[in-house]
C-alpha cells in the first residue's frame, strides 16, 4: 500500500536536499524571467520582444528535450546534473554581468536567456530520471507530487521576489542571484554519490539512442496513454494560465499586486490539492483522479468565464490549481512507473516536450479565441472543451502500475555466439524462434507472444511478426528484425526486465512440454533493392 503521508519522500535524504535545492532553483528562475523582463523593456524593446523573453525560456525544452533525454540515459545522470547546471550558473552569470556594466542588448539578453533554456532542455529530463532513484517505488507518486509543490511554490514566490530584487538593486540582482542558485543544486549534486548502472557495451551512440527512446515510446500503449491525456489537458488548462493577465486587469480591474495575488491562489490550490493525492489514490484509481480533476478543471474555468468578482473567480483559480497538480502529478508518476531505467531520461523528454508543446500552443490557440470572443466565451469554450478531453479515459484509459516490475532482470541472457565476424553496427539482423505448442493453447499462446512482440519492439525491434505453419498448426515462427548487432547485444545485456522475464515464463508455459525453441539470428547480407 502507498505511504499515507505526502511527505513520505523527505525521509531519503539525498531526496530532501535535492528538492531543497530544486526549490530554490525553481524560484530563481522565476525571478530572472521578471529580471529579463523588466531589462527588456529599459532598454526599449517592444511588446513582442518583452513576449520573445517566454518564448526564448521555453522553445529550448521543446526543441531540446529529446536530445536532452538521450545524454541523460547515454552518460552519467549525476555528472550530466553537473554540467548542465554548471552551464546555466555561466549563463545566468553572463546576464549579471552585462546588466550590471550596462552593456546589455536586447539580442544579447534572448541569446543567454535561450542558452538558459537549453540548459534547461538536458536538466529537466535528467531530474526526471533521477527522482526513482532517490525514493521508494511506491512512493513515486508523492515525489511527482512534491516535484508540482516545487514549481507551484515557485511561481508563486519567484516573480514577487523577483520584483523586489529589480526595485531594490536593478535586473542585475535577479540574475545574480539565479547564479548563486544553480551554485547551490551544483554543489548538492557534486556531494551526492550515484550508485552507476553497469554498462557491458559502453555508452550508446547519441542518434540510436535517440532513435530506441521514440521506438520504445510508440511501442507502449502506456506511455502512449500518457501522452494523449497529458496533450490533452494541458492544451486545454493553459488557458487560464495564458489569460489570466488579461482578465486580472480588464475583467477584475486589478493591478500588478493583485495579479500576483491570482496567480498565488492557483499556486496554493496546487499545494493543497498535493496533500491531498496520497488519500485520493488509497480510493480511486489513477484514471478516475485524471478524469475527475479535469471535469473539476471544467467546472472552475466555468466559474472563471462566467464570474467578474474578484472572490469566485479566486475560488475557482484554487480549484484549478488543485486539478492541474492532480492531473500533472498522476501523469508524471505514471510516466515514471512505465519506463525502465535505461531509458527513462528519454521517455520523460518526450513528456516534458508534450507538456512544453502543449501550453505553448494551447497559450497561442486561446489567446486567439479570446481576442475574436472576448475572455469570458473563450473561457467557457475552454471549459467545454476541457469535458469533452474528460471522455479521453475510454479511448486512452491509464493502466495501473501496481504489479508491472521494470527494474532489471536479475538473470543474464546468454548473448548468442557468431562465426561470422562482424562489427557491432552491422546490421539489420533478423532473429527467428520457433515454437511448438499444442492445439488447446494456440490462442492463448498468440496473446502472451503479442505481449513479448511489444517487450521486443520496446527494447529494440523495429519489426515483429508471429507466423503459423500451414502444415503443421502446432509449429509457430517469431520474428523480429534489430537495426544492428549491438542493438540485438543490448537487448540481451542491459535492456531485459523482470517483467520480461515474466512474460516470457507465461509463453513458455503453453510451449509443448519436452520441446524447446529454437532460435536462430540471420545478418544482413543482400537486399536485391
Amino acid at each position: 500500500m502507498a505511504p499515507r503521508s505526502a511527505w513520505s519522500p523527505f525521509r531519503h535524504p539525498v531526496y530532501r536536499v535535492l528538492w531543497t535545492a530544486q526549490l530554490g532553483s525553481n524560484i530563481g528562475t522565476w525571478m530572472q524571467l521578471v529580471g529579463a523582463q523588466w531589462l527588456m523593456g529599459t532598454l526599449g524593446g517592444s511588446i513582442a520582444l518583452v513576449a520573445a523573453i517566454q518564448t526564448a525560456m521555453t522553445l529550448p525544452v521543446v526543441l531540446l528535450a529529446m536530445p536532452g533525454g538521450a545524454i541523460g540515459d547515454v552518460f552519467d545522470r549525476r555528472k550530466v546534473l553537473i554540467v548542465s547546471q554548471s552551464f546555466m550558473l555561466a549563463c545566468a552569470g553572463g546576464l549579471a554581468l552585462v546588466s550590471a556594466t550596462g552593456v546589455a542588448s536586447p539580442g544579447a539578453i534572448l541569446a543567454l536567456t535561450f542558452a538558459l533554456g537549453a540548459g534547461q532542455a538536458v536538466q529537466l529530463p535528467c531530474w526526471q530520471a533521477v527522482q526513482p532513484e532517490l525514493v521508494d517505488r511506491e512512493e513515486i507518486p508523492q515525489a511527482s507530487a512534491l516535484a508540482g509543490i516545487s514549481m507551484n511554490i515557485a511561481r508563486a514566490v519567484g516573480p514577487a521576489l523577483g520584483g523586489v530584487a529589480v526595485a531594490l538593486a536593478g535586473p542585475s540582482m535577479c540574475f545574480a542571484l539565479n547564479a548563486v542558485s544553480f551554485a547551490v543544486v551544483t554543489t548538492v549534486t557534486w556531494r551526492w554519490r550515484r550508485h552507476t548502472p553497469e554498462r557491458p557495451l559502453g555508452a550508446e551512440h547519441m542518434g540510436s539512442a535517440i532513435r530506441a527512446g521514440l521506438r520504445y515510446v510508440r511501442s507502449s500503449p502506456r506511455i502512449r496513454a500518457v501522452l494523449a491525456r497529458g496533450a490533452i489537458f494541458v492544451s486545454c488548462a493553459s488557458a487560464v494560465w495564458a489569460l489570466l493577465p488579461s482578465l486580472a486587469r480588464d475583467r477584475l480591474d486589478l493591478g500588478a499586486s493583485g495579479y500576483g495575488l491570482l496567480l498565488g491562489l492557483v499556486g496554493l490550490g496546487a499545494v493543497l490539492g498535493a496533500f491531498g493525492l496520497p488519500r485520493l489514490r488509497r480510493r480511486f484509481t489513477t484514471n478516475q483522479i485524471v478524469t475527475t480533476s479535469s471535469l473539476t478543471a471544467a467546472v472552475a474555468t466555468t466559474v472563471i468565464g462566467l464570474s467578474s468578482s474578484v472572490l469566485p473567480v479566486g475560488a475557482a483559480l484554487l480549484l484549478s490549481g488543485a486539478s492541474w497538480i492532480g492531473v500533472l502529478a498522476s501523469l508524471n508518476a505514471s510516466a515514471q512507473l512505465a519506463l525502465p531505467g535505461w531509458v527513462r531520461a528519454r521517455g520523460m523528454s518526450v513528456y516534458l516536450t508534450t507538456f512544453f508543446g502543449g501550453q505553448a500552443i494551447g497559450g497561442l490557440l486561446w489567446g486567439v479565441v479570446a481576442q475574436h470572443t472576448g475572455l469570458g466565451p473563450a473561457m467557457l469554450i475552454v471549459a467545454a472543451t476541457l469535458a469533452i478531453g474528460s471522455l479521453a479515459t475510454f479511448v486512452f484509459p491509464l493502466a495501473q502500475s501496481s504489479g508491472v516490475d521494470l527494474s532489471p532482470a536479475d538473470e543474464d541472457l546468454p548473448a548468442p555466439e557468431l562465426a561470422l565476424d562482424r562489427e557491432p553496427a552491422h546490421g539489420p539482423v533478423l532473429v527467428t524462434v520457433e515454437y511448438m505448442v499444442a492445439a488447446e493453447n494456440h490462442e492463448a499462446f498468440r496473446e502472451a507472444l503479442a505481449r513479448r512482440g511489444r517487450a521486443r519492439r520496446r527494447s529494440g525491434a523495429e519489426r515483429w511478426s508471429l507466423y503459423q505453419d500451414a502444415v503443421d498448426p502446432d509449429r509457430f515462427v517469431e520474428t523480429f528484425v534489430v537495426p544492428t548487432w549491438e542493438e540485438h547485444l543490448r537487448q540481451h545485456t542491459e535492456r531485459h526486465t523482470a517483467l520480461d522475464v515474466r512474460q516470457r515464463d507465461e509463453a513458455m508455459a503453453l510451449v509443448k512440454e519436452g520441446t524447446e525453441p529454437v532460435i536462430e539470428h540471420l545478418l544482413y547480407a543482400y537486399d536485391s533493392r
